[in-house]
């Protein structure tokens, strides 16, 4: 959970010279100190003047808060998401999670 914008995906933004992948790599391991492996590229798409890239990935290790950017963080199960997260989002947990649904 985001301090003043509630639940949400990990995510931030690509370093100078920082491949997408390594980005997606350290971004996680900086807020909830989860490794990854297997990481695939879902999806890419513009968002106004943004460029979202969206990765599948394994996580590895056990999630912790570590950074001031969240405050907190969850496993929910897909049935359970939290309504306050983002429909869009909840919209590519499904896609993603149960792509026959």
């Amino acid at each position: 959970m985001r301090p003043g914008s509630g639940w949400g995906l990990p995510g931030g933004f690509i370093e100078f010279g920082e491949q997408p992948d390594a980005a997606f790599r350290r971004e996680l391991r900086e807020e909830t100190g989860i490794e990854l492996r297997d990481i695939n590229m879902y999806r890419c798409r513009t968002l106004k003047r943004h460029i979202e890239i969206i990765f599948i990935a394994t996580g590895v290790g056990e999630a912790e808060v570590k950074s001031r950017e969240i405050i907190e963080l969850a496993w929910f199960e897909v049935e359970n998401i939290p309504t306050e997260m983002s429909l869009d989002q909840q919209f590519l947990i499904h896609k993603v999670l149960r792509p026959t649904d």
